[in-house]
């Protein structure tokens, strides 16, 4: 083990993204236009999309730091803390005076489902300059940049950018989904997205890239200069697709409590499962059982397994060893 309590074989994630404070309220249904709920439940948590993804990676055994913003505010010292706690190297961390920590509002009702509304606070002032700095001290300890797009897009593109002159890995959670991101101009590894999210972003539905040839998908993908695409799916399997084939992954069966921060779960879990050399199929299913497992817990980071829990579960997992593999569909 090392001094921090990773695996020996642990590997560098960079995280560029926000940091929330998350105030949660739980609902019999969530709103409908015009409508008033009455909560049966209110509670203040962790959130952000980046922040969570840390937490995540780092609960999986990686070397984490995290590049975000936080308020000069009791809340952004309270954060730092926090995520120092969870063994995340913080002082790349920009404190923006005179500016509130983000927060978010999340509604969550019976069956876990959620409605969220964002305010980013010093989230939106995320300084591009400042995340070109402080990438430059991390890429001899950096394996893989993980970007999301809840921050603002020029420090989100100039972190992909300087990790692909560097050519260090890169893995884009290309949610929400941003019009104006510049595709094509600079080469990203991976990209995360659901089902709607790919049709957005690629013009095509993730189950006709299996009755597309080798080269069509290459074309697709080369006009985003992307070489994998990861389609989270909720319960049905997650697909990887690249020009060589289509895989579907089986999920992880459970019955969620709060489905917050399952994405997020998902996508610190791969990071650093392919920052620490695990191939595709083994990252994708320690993936979904993570994100699985996240959801029987509320809270978007309170329900994220640490490594342990995952492992053991992860051998009951379809497409584990002893049960059906992964299904692969090439051209």
């Amino acid at each position: 083990m090392s001094r921090r309590g990773q695996p020996a074989g642990a590997g560098g994630v960079v995280v560029v993204g926000t940091l929330n404070i998350d105030h949660v309220w739980r609902v019999p249904a969530l709103p409908k236009p015009g409508e008033t709920v009455l909560a049966l439940d209110a509670i203040r948590q962790w959130g952000g999309k980046g922040a969570n993804q840390a937490v995540a990676a780092a609960r999986q055994g990686a070397r984490v730091t995290i590049v975000g913003a936080v308020g000069d505010d009791a809340d952004g010292k309270l954060y730092c803390d926090h995520l120092a706690g969870e063994q995340i190297a913080t002082t790349l961390i920009q404190v923006v005076a005179g500016v509130a920590t983000g927060t978010a509002h999340v509604y969550v009702d019976g069956r876990g489902e959620n409605q969220i509304v964002v305010h980013g606070g010093a989230n939106g002032r995320l300084d591009a300059a400042h995340v070109s700095s402080a990438l430059g001290g991390l890429w001899a300890s950096t394996d893989i940049v993980a970007v999301g797009l809840e921050c603002p897009l020029e420090p989100a593109t100039v972190a992909l950018r300087c990790a692909a002159a560097r050519g260090v890995r890169t893995i884009l959670n290309a949610s929400p989904v941003n019009e104006k991101f510049p595709w094509g101009e600079f080469e990203i590894e991976t990209v995360i997205v659901n089902e709607h999210e790919c049709v957005a972003v690629f013009g095509s539905a993730p189950d006709d890239w299996e009755n597309l040839t080798t080269d069509q998908r290459r074309q697709l993908l080369r006009a985003k200069s992307v070489r994998h695409i990861i389609v989270t799916q909720g319960s049905a399997p997650t697909l990887h697709l690249s020009a060589e084939e289509v895989r579907s992954v089986p999920t992880f069966p459970v019955q969620p409590v709060d489905t917050v921060g399952a994405g997020d779960t998902f996508a610190g879990t791969l990071a650093a499962r392919l920052a620490a050399g695990a191939v595709w199929n083994d990252a994708i299913r320690h993936a979904n059982v993570a994100a699985a497992l996240s959801t029987l817990t509320p809270g978007a980071q309170a329900g994220i397994p640490r490594l342990a829990a995952v492992e053991a579960a992860v051998a009951d997992a379809p497409g584990s060893a002893g049960a059906p593999p992964a299904e692969r569909h090439p051209a």
